[in-house]
């Protein structure tokens, strides 16, 4: 392929061009005083924005006093919290509470057997730990020991419940009952990142 005779002289100008143009570019750009804008507001608008502003600000106090009384009812209800160091305490706190609510029947009912399921997240700030128990009772036993939980002041609800008949003509059940109480988020297992397949 051969060049023009124009082209040839284009290519020869275009490096002084470049030079020309980055110089001035560069050089003129440096010394040049930045020019800024007039700001176009009247005293109108100023007045406008400050009476914006005084109403925003008339409004602060009025918050922080609801700021106030919601974390005071926060801490309130907070005070009902499981509280222990370890989800195993956690929940050997709920199986005390249950033997508790168990021994205040006439009569009192047996516990056989507690299974200690794990803990589990609730929303962002809560965790769930999850205590199942078993036992033989009668129904009018369990009705009032269901309404014994739900009168407790701790945060501790009934989560499941299987009622299996035992002996009709006694109306005895047998009864695996798995409770929930509200522990802190720090004892919720942290989940570890792995591969899924």
């Amino acid at each position: 392929m051969t060049l023009q005779p124009r082209e040839r002289r284009l290519l020869m100008v275009l490096p002084v061009a470049l030079v020309v143009f980055g110089v001035i570019y560069f050089w003129s750009s440096e010394d040049a005083p930045k020019v800024v804008a007039p700001s176009v507001s009247s005293a109108a608008t100023a007045e406008k924005r400050l009476a914006h502003l005084r109403e925003i600000a008339a409004t602060v106090p009025g918050k922080e006093l609801i700021l106030k009384k919601v974390s005071a009812e926060l801490a309130d209800r907070e005070k009902s919290l499981i509280r222990a160091d370890t989800a195993a305490q956690a929940q050997a706190q709920i199986v005390q509470i249950l033997r508790r609510l168990a021994s205040q029947e006439v009569p009192p009912l047996d516990i056989r057997s507690t299974d200690l399921g794990g803990i589990t997240a609730l929303g962002d700030s809560y965790g769930a730990a999850n205590v199942s128990i078993q036992m033989d009772c009668r129904v009018d036993q369990l009705v009032n020991f269901l309404a014994a939980i739900g009168s407790l002041n701790e945060l501790v609800s009934t989560s499941e419940i299987r009622i299996n008949s035992t002996n009709p003509k006694e109306k005895t059940v047998n009864v695996r009952l798995t409770v929930a109480g509200v522990v802190p988020r720090k004892l919720v297992p942290e989940k570890k990142g792995g591969a899924s397949f």
